[in-house]
């Protein structure tokens, strides 16, 4: 069974920075699209970012030019390199694997509990 693991999230001011990881474990074959939500308080889980194996981006129109979306793929590792924190992007954020190949065939929407972000002004 895919586990997706977020790390690096907490408390900082506007202006600021955090990395946010995700890690998937598992006996895994491949991963191709990952992927970063987040969801504030009364609001709608949103797409804030994703990436393919290859390494190609998309990102909301809220975070372009502020956060930087990576991964290696050897590690099944992703990662969220958030700059220029606003208050607005308080959140809790999640890790999503739409679908993993793994030893026991394919796993579809994985998710990952979530970290939060807290960003004060």
């Amino acid at each position: 069974q895919v586990q997706l693991v977020e790390s690096g999230g907490g408390l900082v001011q506007a202006g600021g920075s955090l990395r946010l990881s995700c890690a998937a474990s598992g006996v895994i074959h491949s991963i191709d699209l990952m992927a970063w939500y987040r969801q504030a308080p009364g609001k709608q889980r949103e797409l804030v970012a994703r990436i393919t194996s290859g390494g190609a981006t998309n990102y909301a129109d809220s975070v372009k030019g502020r956060f930087t979306l990576s991964r290696d793929n050897t590690k099944n590792t992703m990662y969220l390199q958030m700059n220029g924190l606003k208050p607005e992007d308080t959140a809790v954020y999640y890790c999503n694997a739409p679908r993993v190949a793994t030893n026991r065939g394919i796993e579809f929407d994985s998710w990952g509990q979530g970290t939060q972000v807290t960003v004060s002004s």
